[in-house]
């Protein structure tokens, strides 16, 4: 081979691993993003299935069910409402009432009656955060629940 030939390929190479890096930052990247929805996306179907993402609003008043270290409470946006399930020592500032966002996957719990099939979302959460001060709320769900507000 030339001078000009090894050049050439030597460039060909460069190039094609530098899209290949990319290539492979970009995928992983994506595959390690959040999402956040609100329980009014979970019960429209726009969630992912199979897929860790953020769930977030005020947690329901009288909501609160501790047994052991798996606490259950209730999660809404004035609007709809999804079951939330959670093992491990939640926040000192988790109380009813108050904005949280809960990380995790969805899973669905199904029943036959006489009616047919019946099924109920609940959330796998495997982080908890609660507001930080009495004035903080995250943006998601501020934005969120004005959403909800508005269509009222």
């Amino acid at each position: 081979m030339t001078k000009r030939q090894n050049r050439m390929l030597l460039v060909a190479l460069l190039v094609f691993g530098v899209f290949s890096a990319g290539y492979l930052g970009i995928k992983a990247f994506n595959e390690n993003l959040l999402y956040f929805y609100t329980p009014s996306d979970i019960a429209n179907g726009k969630v992912p299935t199979g897929k860790s993402f953020r769930v977030g609003g005020l947690v329901e008043k009288g909501s609160v069910k501790r047994q052991d270290m798996t606490v259950s409470f209730v999660v809404t946006d004035n609007n709809e409402s999804v079951e939330v399930k959670y093992e491990g020592i939640l926040p000192d500032l988790f109380r009813e009432g108050q904005g949280v966002v809960t990380s995790g996957s969805l899973t669905s719990k199904c029943s036959r009656n006489w009616f047919g099939r019946q099924c109920k979302y609940i959330f796998l959460a495997t982080d908890v955060l609660a507001k930080h001060d009495e004035n903080y709320m995250p943006p998601e769900v501020a934005a969120a629940l004005k959403i909800t507000a508005e269509k009222e």
